[in-house]
């Protein structure tokens, strides 16, 4: 049907490679690009050998403008994935409008030099991709991603007014690394020890990092303390649904990680400035990112399941409602499929989603648009098909 190419060869454009090739009657073409061509090779090795599809790999600099533009222009494809950096988002997006290429991402942009995410930086392209005639789905992993298609789906069919959104990522996962990320060390360090930020009554709150926290319950996991962070599909949700009085994020993190990231906070270890060390410029996160493991190694010896979902409660004919909508996802299972952990499978598979409804013209509009502006139905039908089925409990004490 298309011509994908994807950007990114971590954990979770493992997991996308391995899904788009799952499905290769929509795409018929698939190109694997990375600054690191052997990483690419690697994964397309392993399609091979689990889909029987090849998958061709080039190497690209994503930084660059000029190389992104010469690599799509001999390309050509459809639509571009980009699970690169976030650092990356805009160069991807600038090179998209130069060569009349559509868009999908999975993470907004933030700047390299600041530890701030938001989704401004993108949304000024609305106009750019709308007179090119393009398409941009903006966050389209779990969170940001399926959280979203998750509260446009209950507003669509459960609520007439939807007031209070809390957004429960738990993984109660085990690595057995003393301390590790589940993602890109530098972007999940510097996303987690920020200030905390949430929405209520028109306003944002700030708070110290980790300052609002409680033990929540999961399903089939029990009780997880879980922490209130700043997570960016709360800006784009509060600014599409209006009757919105509080939105907030919420994540589990055990003691013994929360004390390792103390340490490398007071440390000097989560700089992202430059620091001389024997005349030469290092960024000391970048380099913690380098002795740190892998997130993309993690999953052969991963046990447990990460839960995530959207707690609502709102009005509907007049009357209260509470309705709860999760996934739960076994880090074994994931393993087993595509090579990759739960974390990675949970963003990947929404990707993959979001691209075959792209491709199949169900979410194709010129401009830039975040995931819960688009029909969240035929959407929540694929994570069924897709490996992130999803259940519903209503009329629940939400605990929040």
């Amino acid at each position: 049907m298309g011509k994908v190419l994807i950007i990114g060869a971590g954990g979770v454009g493992t997991v996308v490679v391995h899904k788009v090739a799952q499905n290769a009657a929509v795409f018929t073409d698939i190109v694997l690009a990375s600054r690191t061509l052997a990483k690419c090779e690697v994964i397309a090795q392993d399609v091979k050998k689990r889909s029987g599809v090849s998958i061709k790999t080039v190497q690209v600099d994503a930084d660059s403008v000029k190389d992104l533009v010469q690599l799509f222009r001999t390309e050509k494809p459809e639509l571009v994935i980009n699970v690169a950096l976030p650092y990356q988002d805009l160069t991807i997006m600038d090179a998209c409008l130069e060569c009349g290429v559509n868009y999908l991402d999975t993470a907004n942009y933030e700047p390299k030099d600041e530890a701030k995410f938001e989704y401004s930086w993108q949304w000024a392209y609305q106009e750019k991709f709308k007179k090119a005639g393009l398409t941009a789905i903006l966050g389209c992993g779990f969170d940001p991603g399926v959280t979203s298609i998750y509260t446009a789906y209950a507003a669509k069919h459960y609520f007439d007014e939807i007031h209070y959104l809390d957004i429960v990522d738990c993984n109660a996962g085990d690595h057995g690394k003393a301390f590790a990320t589940n993602f890109n060390p530098e972007i999940n360090i510097r996303e987690v020890s920020q200030r905390g930020k949430y929405y209520e009554n028109g306003k944002w709150i700030e708070t110290e990092p980790h300052e609002i926290h409680q033990p929540l319950n999961y399903p089939n996991i029990g009780p997880k303390e879980s922490y209130v962070i700043y997570h960016e599909e709360l800006e784009s949700l509060v600014k599409n649904f209006s009757t919105l009085k509080r939105a907030r994020f919420w994540m589990t993190f055990g003691q013994e990680y929360l004390t390792h990231l103390r340490v490398i906070q007071n440390i000097g270890m989560a700089r992202i400035d430059e620091v001389d060390y024997n005349g030469v410029k290092i960024v000391p996160i970048q380099f913690l990112k380098a002795v740190l493991p892998n997130p993309g190694d993690l999953g052969e010896n991963y046990t447990g399941e990460t839960s995530i979902g959207c707690r609502i409660r709102g009005v509907k004919d007049g009357k209260e409602l509470t309705y709860y909508v999760y996934n739960n996802c076994k880090h074994q299972d994931a393993y087993n499929e595509t090579g990759a952990q739960g974390v990675s499978y949970t963003t990947g598979v929404p990707a993959m989603i979001g691209a075959m409804l792209f491709m199949q013209g169900v979410w194709k509009k010129p401009g830039v648009f975040n995931v819960e502006e688009f029909n969240p139905d035929p959407f929540m039908e694929m994570l069924n098909k897709h490996g992130l089925p999803w259940h519903e409990v209503f009329n629940a004490d939400l605990e929040l």
